[in-house]
């Protein structure tokens, strides 16, 4: 996105956040990784007709496929781990999950990134690593769960 000059900005996780950041800041374009896009001019949460729709007439005004409008676009490998605790906000919270979540994204400072949060509906920590390569996601996300399965057992 840095390379193409737009700024993304993080979020906690659900359309009510993206819309606060995006209210707070004027942005007219958000979205979430579940594939929520948000437009507000149009809609308050993410709308998938919407969003057809406006891709469909991108690709109508601009003359180019689909596949051409997404060749700027380079997905990294993902990984997600759900780890069963006692406790999903001592567990997310912790010190030293909170450390190797900073030491992980050191580790990759811009090829890659963390994301930890407690599930908002079961007794899970949800740990995805996003890394150049399968593995080193899977590392990634996998010291992390260690440290939040030592942090609050199931």
């Amino acid at each position: 996105m840095a390379s193409e000059g737009i700024e993304v900005r993080w979020t906690d996780v659900g359309d009510r956040y993206v819309m606060e950041e995006m209210r707070g800041n004027g942005y007219a374009l958000g979205g979430e990784q579940s594939g929520h896009i948000v437009m507000p001019a149009y809609a308050t949460t993410g709308d998938g007709v919407l969003t057809g729709l406006h891709l469909m007439a991108t690709i109508a005004q601009s003359g180019k496929s689909l596949a051409d409008l997404a060749a700027v676009l380079h997905q990294l490998p993902q990984v997600l781990i759900n780890v069963p605790v006692k406790d999903r906000k001592a567990g997310a919270a912790a010190p030293t999950v909170q450390a190797a979540v900073a030491l992980a994204e050191n580790e990759l400072g811009e090829t890659g990134r963390v994301l930890l949060r407690p599930s908002g509906t079961e007794h899970l920590v949800l740990v995805m690593g996003e890394a150049a390569t399968e593995e080193q996601a899977r590392a990634i996300a996998e010291r992390v769960a260690d440290e939040v399965r030592s942090a609050s057992p199931a």
